[in-house]
């Protein structure tokens, strides 16, 4: 299809008038039946690189995404385009996720999105056999990677379905935030042939901040003293639940309308929030980073941490969610140099496990076969490192799943490979040394971001406090 030909149809279907030339790019390659990984900002317009094909294509386009919010906005807006589109997520009932399946085996959908979890379902990998699947699109694709800031078992197991596909049916990952490291470590997955599309990472309409304090304290006088001289509406993002509520609290209090998130909201108060924050109801909400990208509002006007990241592609990846709209967003660290390094070197030691704690599992189960909770109570360890471990031991042929989401060890298994994973915790130790060094550079804030995910500095760039 001729470039001109497509943009006729995606007048007629979208009611746009043209692609970006990485957009056509990407999509004239999907329409050639090739795999491409796309790297590119937030705001870019990744979702169309897939939703435009999905239209011409005969059958069904799985996306499988980690963002529930972001499901829920395409599938609204696609369905008031007049195109069949439907999600299935954990907020929905079984009996809704599964007419949705039939709905999709009967060739009535043309967009399914779904989270990657669905891929643990047997009942969901035997229903795609009965699919007329004519692309595969793996949304937030860093999470497929282990060396990603946001690595998710679950993601792995897509690359199970990836490498079912015949030769010629597209497949595309996307992602705003991947290293070459990771970039490579996605090609390697996705399979040969992978074409690579790497747009700027350069966010030109932000300005950038850091503001040393000296304790918690001073965070909360701060947010009090300005939150209502930032124009606009926007996130202040905090390390824990409990910093949430605190912070939310406090302003309340003040008489500033926020409203705080995290993961511990049920499904409908999530939403509520959501929709609040859409509709300007509140100058900020403030959330663990639970509050996903998924958030479809181009007009946030500053993003603030009070807790700095583990690492700068998290903060990248976080601070993207301002200024989609291109225009004049503030982006602000409030730094406490006494304590701030503790909670992410936390969150590291945490989510990747010591050696120990990968031969508890291994231990465990070498005596029986453990479903993923009986395996938690056994080590004695939470579902986040557990499902670190069960991910990497089974890449490794240690242990295996079995009929009943239960695991047993692997006779005769080859012994535990621990370099990788030592090499792996170290990684992310550098990463957050790189971002204290974000913290205390004088260079541009922002090339020195883009540097660090691979992209090239842009001199002209001087919107910081160090410009």
């Amino acid at each position: 299809m001729k470039r001109p030909n497509a943009e006729i149809l995606l007048k007629k279907t979208f009611n746009l008038a043209n692609f970006y030339d990485e957009q056509w790019e990407t999509i004239s390659k999907i329409l050639n039946g090739e795999r491409v990984l796309l790297i590119e900002k937030t705001g870019f317009g990744k979702s169309l690189c897939y939703q435009f094909p999905a239209t011409i294509f005969d059958g069904l386009t799985v996306i499988f995404s980690p963002l529930i919010a972001l499901m829920r906005d395409q599938v609204k807006k696609l369905n008031a385009l007049g195109i069949q589109a439907r999600c299935i997520n954990s907020e929905q009932t079984p009996e809704e996720n599964n007419q949705i399946i039939e709905d999709a085996k009967h060739g009535k959908l043309k967009i399914l999105y779904i989270a990657p979890e669905r891929q643990e379902s047997a009942a969901w990998i035997d229903a795609t056999q009965e699919m007329k699947l004519s692309m595969v699109v793996i949304d937030e694709a860093h999470c497929i990677s282990v060396w990603g800031h946001d690595f998710r078992p679950a993601f792995k197991r897509i690359i199970n379905l990836v490498n079912l596909l015949p030769q010629g049916m597209p497949v595309l990952a996307t992602t705003a935030t991947a290293t070459k490291r990771v970039e490579g470590d996605i090609m390697q997955q996705i399979g040969n042939g992978v074409q690579v599309i790497r747009g700027s990472l350069m966010r030109d309409n932000f300005s950038l901040f850091v503001l040393k304090v000296s304790n918690e304290d001073e965070k909360l006088i701060w947010l009090g003293q300005n939150l209502d001289k930032l124009p606009g509406s926007g996130i202040i993002y905090t390390g824990t639940r409990s910093n949430t509520e605190i912070y939310s609290n406090y302003l309340t209090w003040l008489g500033i309308p926020v409203s705080n998130y995290n993961a511990g909201l049920n499904a409908e108060s999530r939403i509520q929030v959501e929709d609040g924050l859409i509709a300007n109801k509140w100058k900020a909400i403030v959330s663990t980073n639970a509050l996903g990208m998924g958030i479809d509002k181009p007009d946030i006007r500053f993003v603030i941490h009070t807790q700095m990241p583990q690492s700068p592609i998290h903060y990248y990846q976080e601070i993207g969610r301002a200024g989609r709209d291109g225009n004049p967003s503030t982006i602000i660290l409030l730094f406490n140099p006494n304590e701030d390094v503790k909670l992410p070197r936390a969150f590291i030691e945490a989510g990747k496990p010591s050696i120990d704690k990968y031969n508890k599992v291994i231990n465990a189960l070498k005596a029986q076969m453990l479903g993923e909770r009986d395996l938690q109570k056994k080590t004695n360890l939470t579902q986040t490192p557990i499902r670190v471990i069960k991910a990497g031991l089974i890449e490794q042929k240690i242990i295996r799943e079995i009929a009943g989401k239960k695991y047993e060890y692997v006779m005769n298994a080859p012994a535990l490979n621990t370099k990788s994973f030592e090499a792996l915790r170290n990684d992310k130790l550098k990463e957050l040394e790189s971002m204290i060094e974000y913290v205390e550079t004088k260079q541009s804030r922002m090339n020195f971001l883009c540097e660090y995910l691979g992209d090239a500095p842009n001199a002209s760039f001087t919107n910081c406090d160090n410009t």
